[in-house]
């Protein structure tokens, strides 16, 4: 989590961003890799939190995420939510929110449409696939905040992206990313 770090450098000249780190480096077969999984597709709640307490301890030991008003998940499409039965994303900022005390916002941002999993894309087409995806349903809740978006695990950036930019429609909002894990 500290500064010039490789999820930073991804977003340069991409996004305004004031703050962006990843926890873990994600690798094929790897512990992060297994905790992944389980936190996707095996309904392990409880990686989940482990991850987001780990980042909320780290975030508090870098001191650069010292001025975050509110944690907000990466969207899912509610039909891929309502199969999986959670947003993981979700339940990593719970964890982050028990050791930072900062509060989850999940309804201001909504994913309108469906996608595929973008792990089969490359990374144009990851960006394509994530073209008005998104939408700010309640900008209220994001209007003057400065708002730590967090995902699972980040890739190309493509999904960050593509919802940072509806983030940062909204009047005077500052954005900052993290992950759980960031692919190398």
């Amino acid at each position: 989590m500290h500064p010039g770090n490789p999820v930073e450098k991804a977003f340069y000249g991409r996004l305004q961003l004031e703050q962006a780190a990843a926890l873990y480096y994600f690798t094929k077969n790897s512990l992060v890799q297994d905790l992944m999984i389980q936190l996707k597709y095996r309904g392990n709640r409880p990686a989940g939190l482990f991850l987001g307490r780990m980042m909320g301890l780290a975030m508090l030991d870098s001191g650069r995420f010292t001025d975050i008003d509110l944690l907000l998940p990466l969207p899912l499409n509610e039909r891929k939510q309502f199969t999986r039965g959670y947003n993981q994303a979700e339940i990593i900022c719970n964890g982050i929110s028990e050791i930072t005390g900062l509060p989850v916002i999940c309804h201001a941002l909504r994913r309108k449409q469906y996608t595929e999993s973008q792990t089969t894309h490359g990374r144009v087409a990851r960006w394509l696939n994530m073209e008005g995806v998104f939408e700010v349903n309640e900008p209220e809740l994001l209007l003057n905040k400065h708002i730590l978006l967090v995902d699972d695990v980040i890739t190309t950036g493509a999904t960050i992206e593509a919802c940072g930019s509806y983030i940062l429609s909204v009047t005077n909002t500052k954005l900052s990313v993290a992950a759980a894990a960031y692919t190398i």
